[in-house]
């Protein structure tokens, strides 16, 4: 039975199916929804809406699914119906964000829906908070400009965690602002603490300790305490070389533990999280299990399942032993990438070649129930999974697809 962990989006009133934020309604890429999943019938594309550019999976909540995307010279926040993708309202700021390589001069960061608000972190720096009924900007705060947030590679791509009335961020701002919490209400900077540069990752809140939340920056794993920033854990976990990221977020094991994985000869580690001492151990570290290059794993019952790998060279689906990081299975087939989230006992694997496959949630095998393209190939945004359907989108288009 998979634990359950309380990481809610702050003072969020949360409906069957809703997928508020990045990961997830609980941060950990599972749906809480009563639909199932079924691989006895080929999915069925609902409907389909374009979009701009960017790698900001969709947001789902109270029949709206919220999209943030960058049409032209503008980063723009939409609300669309999600019975037809009918447009509700339209909010849009001008962009000023040029990919260093070339690759997307989209946002990267997922939004997050809290208190009646969204808030979006685009890549040139700028957090918003968004009225969610009417589209309203209720505040904004320039990163760049209060604290010299750096683009770094590829820009900011943190999606905000809303808990306790604040929004936490992994900016990499100078003078200690490595982290930061801004108030959910007024947009105003409530602390900042470490010195670590951004990551590409998103920070989580610990499981057993709501109070605590976890972030893997640039440097490796930083536990803070939210309500005053307080350092509470620190651990170098990064590549030697500096040409490298860390993007795929922190998961949650239970019981206090976290999993952190990196491509780049880093791999995967276990850490233990006492709240009582206020002490972070480290249960083991391998390399050559589970190399996330950018996708989060996802936990179910004593086993991770990831994707192991380099994005260049190929990756494969891999199932390991959150007990000792043993490889359970892997499967045959190399694909570019994908991201995952876990519906009941079945897993949804949208690949960057377009494919959304569906196989069970087992360590017994990889027992692949279908393959179906979806969408055209070339993107890794993180879709989102509301009452039965897979909100999926690639470098043009957003579709909708009836997977109960």
């Amino acid at each position: 039975m998979r634990p359950l962990i309380f990481l809610f989006c702050a003072s969020m009133s949360l409906h069957a199916g809703d997928w508020p934020q990045f990961l997830g309604p609980q941060r950990n890429c599972a749906a809480q929804d009563e639909a199932a999943v079924t691989a006895a019938t080929e999915p069925e594309i609902l409907w389909s809406r374009k979009l701009g550019s960017g790698h900001a999976g969709p947001v789902v909540t109270k029949g709206r699914v919220i999209v943030f995307h960058r049409q032209g010279a503008d980063m723009v926040t939409e609300a669309l119906d999600t019975a037809d993708g009918k447009p509700l309202w339209k909010q849009s700021y001008p962009a000023t964000y040029r990919d260093s390589f070339g690759f997307d001069n989209g946002p990267r960061a997922v939004p997050c829906i809290a208190d009646g608000k969204i808030i979006t972190h685009g890549p040139e720096g700028i957090v918003q908070a968004l009225d969610f009924e009417s589209g309203k900007l209720l505040w904004d705060y320039d990163t760049v400009a209060e604290l010299e947030s750096p683009q770094g590679y590829f820009g900011r791509a943190c999606s905000p965690l809303v808990t306790d009335g604040k929004v936490l961020l992994n900016v990499g701002g100078k003078g200690g602002a490595g982290i930061i919490a801004l108030d959910l209400q007024t947009g105003k900077l409530l602390w900042m603490t470490s010195n670590d540069e951004a990551s590409y990752s998103s920070p989580i809140l610990v499981p057993g300790s709501p109070k605590t939340s976890a972030f893997f920056t640039r440097s490796g794993v930083v536990l803070v305490r939210n309500n005053d920033g307080r350092l509470l854990a620190e651990d170098f976990f990064r590549a030697e070389i500096d040409a490298s990221v860390n993007a795929a977020a922190p998961v949650p094991c239970g019981d206090g533990k976290l999993l952190f994985s990196a491509a780049y000869d880093v791999g995967a580690g276990l850490w233990q999280w006492n709240k009582t001492e206020g002490k972070l151990t480290n249960l083991w570290k391998k390399l050559d299990t589970l190399d996330c290059h950018y996708t989060t794993p996802v936990y179910q019952d004593g086993h991770v399942y990831g994707l192991h790998g380099r994005q260049e060279s190929g990756m494969t689906l891999r199932c390991i032993a959150v007990a000792d990081g043993k490889v359970a299975w892997e499967a045959s087939d190399r694909i570019q990438g994908g991201t995952l989230l876990l519906v009941g006992d079945k897993l949804l694997l949208h690949t960057e070649s377009g494919e959304l496959w569906i196989f069970k949630a087992t360590p017994e095998k990889f027992d692949l129930l279908r393959s179906s393209q979806i969408t055209r190939a070339g993107h890794r945004s993180h879709a989102a999974f509301s009452n039965g359907l897979l909100f999926a989108r690639d470098a043009e288009k957003m579709v909708v697809v009836r997977v109960k």
